[in-house]
C-alpha cells in the first residue's frame, strides 16, 4: 500500500509517520506534502496513491482545493482540529475523519475500514461512504466555532480544550496560557489567524498582543484615559489594556 500524507506541523507529521509505520509496516509512504501548492505539483508528477492521509488546513488553503481540482480516485483519511469539515469532507473520497491530536486505536481503525472496503466489490466504497455521510447530516449541528487547539508540550503535541484557555498571547510567537497556568507554544502565525476561530462571546481580541477568555477575567478597571485595565484569575507576562475605543466594545461584550 502506497500513502500520501498531506500535513503541515512538522511534528504533527512525524508522529503521523511513525504511527503509520507501526500500524502498516508494509505501508510505504511516497512523500509527505505541506501546502496546497506543493500537492498540485506532486500529483503532476507522480502516480495516484493507494491511500491519502491528509491534514484539512494547510499553510496556503484547504485540502478539498486539492482534491476538487485533482479529483483522486482513491480513498482519503482526513485528520483535523476542525470538526465543522466533517460533512464537506465525507464528500470527498473520505473513508474516516480524525480528530487531533491522532489518537492511535483510531487510525487503526481508519486503516481497518480502509482494508475492508478495498477488498470488496468496488460499488462497497461508494455504499459505505453513502451510509457515513448519512449518518453525519443526520447528527446534531456540529459546533461552528474550534473547540480545541494543538499546542506543544516539551516533545508532544497536546490539544487544549478552549475552556481550559484563559488567553492567547503574542511573544516573539503565539502562545497559550491556561486556567491552570501552563505557558504552550502554538503553530499559528498570528492572532488574528485564531481569532477567526474562536467564538465571539467567549473570546475577546483586547489588543495586539492579547486574546482573553470571559470566564479567565476575574475583574477589570477603568483608567483615568478611558483605557480598561483587565485582571485575569492567572498571572501574564504583560498587563492586558483594552484600547479607549474599544472599551465600550468590551463592556457590552463582558455583560453578555
Amino acid at each position: 500500500m502506497k500513502i500520501l500524507l498531506i500535513e503541515d506541523e512538522a511534528l504533527v507529521a512525524k508522529n503521523l509517520e511513525n504511527l503509520v509505520k507501526q500500524l502498516e509496516p508494509t505501508a510505504i509512504l511516497v512523500a509527505t506534502i505541506g501546502s496546497v501548492k506543493e500537492a498540485f505539483e506532486w500529483f503532476k508528477e507522480n502516480a495516484e496513491p493507494d491511500l491519502i492521509l491528509s491534514d484539512i488546513q494547510l499553510s496556503d488553503g484547504v485540502s478539498f482545493d486539492i482534491f476538487q481540482q485533482i479529483q483522486p480516485k482513491c480513498p482519503i483519511i482526513f485528520t483535523t482540529a476542525y470538526d465543522e469539515y466533517a460533512i464537506r469532507a465525507f464528500k470527498l473520497n473520505s473513508i474516516d475523519y480524525l480528530l487531533k491530536p491522532i489518537d492511535k486505536d483510531e487510525l487503526r481503525n481508519a486503516f481497518e475500514k480502509f482494508n475492508k472496503l478495498t477488498n470488496t466489490e468496488s460499488n462497497g466504497f461508494k455504499e459505505q461512504l453513502n451510509h457515513l455521510l448519512y449518518d453525519l447530516e443526520n447528527r446534531a449541528t456540529l459546533p461552528k466555532f474550534k473547540t480545541r487547539f494543538t499546542a506543544h508540550h516539551q516533545r508532544n503535541i497536546v490539544a487544549v480544550t478552549a475552556e481550559r484557555i484563559a488567553c492567547f498571547y503574542r511573544d516573539e510567537v503565539i502562545w497559550i496560557q491556561t486556567t491552570d497556568n501552563q505557558r504552550l507554544i502554538t503553530d499559528y502565525n498570528s492572532l488574528d489567524e485564531i481569532e477567526e476561530l474562536l467564538n465571539p462571546e467567549v473570546f475577546f481580541r483586547a489588543n495586539r498582543q492579547f486574546i482573553t477568555n470571559k470566564q479567565a477575567i476575574e475583574s477589570y478597571r477603568t483608567h483615568f484615559t478611558g483605557k480598561i485595565e483587565l485582571k485575569l484569575v492567572i498571572s501574564t507576562k504583560e498587563e492586558i489594556v483594552v484600547s479607549k475605543e474599544k472599551a465600550h466594545q468590551f463592556r457590552g461584550w463582558f455583560e453578555l
